[in-house]
């Protein structure tokens, strides 16, 4: 039997490998009869070794093989062109290794798990017809929704639709901190259901430091830091327009404070108008209204302002208008 598990959404085919394994009908000799390899630099020699070695006392043996499929992902042309004889020898280990894996002996589950794969791929396109073949993208929109909600409910609780929405928006696609946060909101409200002034109260704001840091970076015209800081928040899974809201709102709250400082308001006053009780949140505020300039917030503000609309009426999608946003800030 062979499985294709191919996407960016690690979760699910995490999830969905699970599932492969609890098929297996000895549990007991699992562990034993299981074998991962990367396969990046693996054998047409090692994969017929591993594959045809017969189970320890079971019916089955389960082989799973990561990053084989990138192998043989298409190349652009110029790197065609330079490694012409490599690509030769490329097409005859895709052709050797598919022969290997169309020939599995009855016993071997072997599962190929990989990252997004194109059409093109050689191996993909020899094996695809006679896998079983799964793809899961990262979940957007109302998947995204439908997954959170379903979740919730399989774990015994129950959500409301504009908390549903929250979580969307402050987590995004990666499913790994999403399932972390359900589960401490499930327990946080014991036997009632989630609602939105919940998910504010518990779920990490462990992101909004990277978020201060990347405004003081687009303020301050440091282009690389500012690209370096947004990938690694898209990458844990901050939603491209949960981090517009949250630069909007930064800079926002920084002309704010700017405005009432030059009222001659206390900073009891202020943080009471600001709806500031975290200490934390108020100290990086107040740095930051002193550091920068109110025009040159301003002119942010309204950068962020436009990046919000492009992406409303679908000029751009969130990621390329966050980009875009970052290098004319920072020209």
């Amino acid at each position: 039997m062979l499985y294709i598990l191919s996407g960016q959404d690690d979760y699910s085919i995490n999830e969905s490998l699970r599932d492969i394994k609890n098929s297996i009908s000895n549990q007991t000799l699992l562990e034993v009869n299981t074998t991962v390899l990367e396969g990046h630099e693996i054998t047409t020699g090692q994969l017929r070794g591993v594959c045809e070695t017969p189970p320890f006392l079971a019916e089955k043996r389960l082989v799973i093989i990561k990053g084989l499929l990138e192998r043989f992902e298409p190349a652009n042309k110029a790197r065609y062109r330079q490694k012409t004889k490599q690509r030769t020898n490329k097409q005859n280990e895709y052709k050797s290794l598919s022969d290997s894996m169309n020939h599995l002996p009855d016993s071997t589950i072997l599962v190929l798990i990989s990252g997004r794969i194109n059409n093109r791929n050689p191996l993909f396109t020899e094996l695809s017809t006679k896998a079983k073949v799964k793809f899961f993208p990262l979940l957007r929109g109302d998947k995204l929704l439908q997954w959170i909600q379903n979740y919730v409910k399989k774990n015994g609780g129950t959500i409301s639709p504009n908390a549903v929405n929250l979580m969307a928006q402050l987590i995004g696609s990666n499913l790994w901190i999403m399932s972390n946060e359900v589960t401490k909101l499930i327990l946080f409200v014991s036997n009632r259901c989630i609602e939105e002034k919940d998910v504010r109260l518990v779920v990490s704001h462990a992101q909004e430091d990277n978020v201060f840091a990347m405004v003081d970076a687009i303020i301050e015209f440091k282009v690389g830091l500012a690209e370096r800081l947004l990938h690694q928040l898209l990458i844990r899974g901050a939603s491209p327009s949960y981090l517009l809201v949250m630069l909007s709102r930064q800079v926002r709250m920084i002309i704010r404070l700017k405005e009432l400082r030059n009222q001659e308001r206390s900073e009891m006053e202020i943080r009471n108008k600001l709806r500031l009780t975290a200490d934390f949140t108020w100290q990086k505020l107040t740095t930051q209204a002193t550091r920068y300039p109110l025009v040159r917030i301003k002119k942010v503000y309204q950068k962020l302002l436009e990046a919000d609309l492009s992406i409303k009426t679908g000029k751009y999608e969130g990621e390329l208008a966050l980009n875009i946003l970052i290098a004319e800030l920072s020209q």
